[in-house]
């Protein structure tokens, strides 16, 4: 059994260490995730094959959101953390098996009300689906196969949530891999062959929910914690998790509850609105699943034990040093995606069915995503210091004051003033951005932020990595059009364009801070 973090010397080496192997496990299963939506949109292109595909997969992993890692873990780990310090092998694993018993029973009754109402469903989260006869048909077929999907991978986020609280990170963070791995495979090798090949996405996208599920048994009982569903409502630990998960429902899934706004309104805009936000929405994702994501999934756990350890001052320093990664990484994220926009879309999706409108146009969402994107990534460092300390109600006013900006702004961005699909994607940046500011100002009303001078050598060394970093993308940028060349160019040409911006903005980022960059986060 793991020791409960004791020392602040001991804090930042294994935040460090763990975030490692997050990372590790993140790059490579977002590396097969862009492979997998380069299959997908090759077969289907920005059809509405391919907006129903997004759509009906989005439904799922929304619910995923409230089910697993977001709202279920941001109120199971603080809980799961108290018993563990207890070293109560009996009271522990009961609590495990109620909270396992109550999840399944959940999923089941709600799976079986989506698979039996899907009809309604569609027209809730897609409404211009649902009345084309045809996208209906469709849209509700594909969603009954792979809405089960839900109960299993909300089933690997409880195993996961168990590890991390472990300190096993590295399982979890490969896990995604079999998901991307299945549906290239479908994409590949099988769905050409069949008239219908969405159906066949939809088959894959179960199959991979099965695969993973069973490769959580073995690692859940090598620490002695493989829960065996029980219902016991009478649980002290169950109830206390069902106290605080209503409100993380809203707080844990503050940008979910975003994208399916988007997904709406998308819906009703023209044909292939839905895909071009996807494929952008996804190239925001890679820097957010690879460090964001990472930093919250240790930060959380980590958190935790400090909170019942009452080591406050450890427990803000270790927020800093989140806030300082994601923004180190998050504003060189924001420049490289803004200037390269139609540079990696066309090298990445650009072929078989999408075509150069597809690219353009999902290029210009790519942009409007991008200026959120540091915000997007504040999120995932700032909800945890909430959760930890069993305060989930804070971030859900917040996240409900987001959902209303949001969706007023892309109806405003979207219709009146008629951007369209890149309306959408600027309003879910704003609702970021108000929602950090928020977020900001009550942990530091509170006490548990701290707030430095502008002028410092972090800022500083930000600045003119940033500034230098843009100064050669203006004019790599505007010596080379991507969409002139063929595919072997653009991903050379991609690959020296990303290999020196990454070597400037380091190389600056160490002159200017004189010493070696991961003692910033030390």
């Amino acid at each position: 059994m793991n020791k409960i973090i004791n020392s602040n010397a001991d804090a930042a080496p294994r935040l460090l260490t763990n975030l490692r192997k997050v990372i590790s496990g993140t790059t490579v299963s977002r590396f097969f995730g862009l492979i997998r939506d380069i299959c997908t949109t090759n077969l289907l292109g920005a059809t509405f094959f391919h907006d129903i595909f997004v759509i009906c997969l989005k439904i799922p992993n929304l619910f995923r959101r409230f089910f697993a890692e977001g709202a279920f873990n941001q109120a199971f780990i603080p809980i799961y953390s108290d018993y563990e310090k207890t070293n109560n092998y009996t009271k522990t694993n009961d609590f495990l098996n109620a909270v396992a018993g109550t999840l399944l029973f959940t999923l089941f009754v709600f799976t079986t009300l989506v698979l039996i109402f899907a009809p309604i469903f569609i027209l809730i989260f897609a409404p211009g689906f649902y009345f084309d006869p045809i996208k209906q048909d469709l849209s509700v077929k594909a969603l009954r196969i792979m809405f089960p999907y839900l109960a299993l991978i909300s089933m690997v986020a409880f195993a996961g949530g168990i590890q991390n609280t472990h300190q096993k990170f590295s399982i979890p963070a490969f896990t995604p891999v079999i998901f991307n791995l299945s549906l290239i495979i479908a994409a590949i090798f099988v769905a050409p062959k069949y008239d219908m090949p969405i159906y066949v996405l939809a088959w894959g996208v179960l199959l991979a929910g099965f695969i993973q599920l069973l490769i959580q048994i073995a690692p859940l009982r090598n620490i002695d914690r493989l829960p065996i569903p029980k219902f016991n409502f009478n649980n002290e630990g169950l109830r206390k998790f069902l106290i605080v998960i209503f409100p993380a429902i809203l707080a844990g899934g503050i940008i979910q509850i975003n994208l399916l706004v988007d997904t709406i309104f998308a819906s009703l805009l023209e044909t292939g609105s839905p895909t071009w936000l996807y494929v952008s929405d996804r190239l925001v994702q890679f820097p957010m699943g690879i460090f964001a994501i990472a930093i919250g999934t240790v930060l959380l756990p980590t958190l935790s034990k400090l909170d019942v350890s009452k080591e406050k001052l450890t427990f803000i320093n270790s927020i800093k040093k989140g806030q300082k990664f994601v923004l180190f990484i998050g504003i060189p994220s924001l420049i490289g995606l803004m200037f390269c926009a139609e540079d990696l879309i066309s090298t990445i999706f650009y072929r078989g069915a999408f075509t150069e409108l597809d690219v353009v146009k999902s290029s210009y969402s790519l942009i409007a995503f991008s200026f959120g994107l540091p915000f997007f990534m504040l999120m995932k460092v700032l909800t945890p210091a909430f959760f930890a300390r069993k305060d989930t109600k804070t971030p859900m006013y917040v996240a409900i004051i987001s959902l209303f900006l949001n969706a007023s702004l892309n109806y405003l961005l979207a219709f009146t003033f008629g951007l369209g699909h890149v309306g959408i994607a600027i309003g879910s940046s704003i609702a970021a951005l108000v929602s950090v500011i928020i977020l900001e100002a009550i942990l530091y009303k509170d006490g548990f932020l701290k707030m430095n001078g502008i002028f410092n050598k972090f800022n500083l060394m930000i600045l003119l990595s940033s500034a230098a970093l843009v100064a050669f993308l203006y004019i790599y940028t505007s010596w080379i059009n991507f969409m002139e060349l063929n595919q072997i160019k653009r991903v050379f040409f991609l690959l020296i364009e990303i290999t020196i911006s990454i070597a400037i903005y380091f190389s600056i980022s160490r002159l200017v801070f004189n010493r070696p960059l991961k003692q910033m986060f030390d």
